[in-house]
């Protein structure tokens, strides 16, 4: 008995030639080049940041360290933004602060600290959920807890009824 498709089964019903639909990678690209001694420009989608590329530490500018922390606030932050529209979740404000750590031998950086503040009438439980998406769905997250220790908690500022814009 002679196969259809010369000899070949349909990809229905052949289990590897069957076409999973997969999503692109998105692509993120930045540009940096020196201006002056110690102080260089990171370019990205018409935005620029002067970042300190100096030996010695700048007290004006962003080293490479202080840019991997506002990375990480700025996922968090993007986040809180996001899922409170998905999940929906009303809040009046957030903040973060973000400390690294950094070990000398070898150097790298061996522990992230976060501790986000929301301006909230939440209940405790709803808190708990918009974290739970923090730490699953944030793509910096991931990406810095798979080299090093993160961790960090929420911290809920009470807003009266009435006071948040959601």
């Amino acid at each position: 008995m002679e196969e259809q498709h010369g000899g070949e089964r349909p990809a229905s019903i052949d289990p590897t030639r069957r076409r999973i639909p997969t999503v692109p990678a998105l692509t993120y690209v930045v540009d940096a080049g020196r201006v002056e001694a110690g102080v260089s420009v990171a370019w990205t989608r018409g935005a620029e940041i002067r970042i300190e590329t100096a030996v010695d530490l700048a007290d004006d500018l962003f080293g490479p360290a202080e840019l991997l922390g506002g990375a990480f606030a700025a996922c968090l932050l993007k986040n809180v933004e996001r899922f409170s529209r998905i999940l929906p979740f009303r809040y009046a404000g957030a903040s973060v602060r973000v400390t690294l750590e950094r070990e000398q031998r070898p150097p790298r950086i061996s522990r992230i600290r976060y501790e986000i503040r929301l301006v909230t009438d939440e209940p405790p439980h709803r808190v708990k959920l918009l974290e739970r998406n923090l730490v699953q769905f944030g793509t910096i997250y991931n990406t810095l807890s798979r080299a090093c220790d993160v961790s960090g908690e929420v911290v809920v500022e009470a807003a009266p009824r009435g006071d948040i814009d959601q």
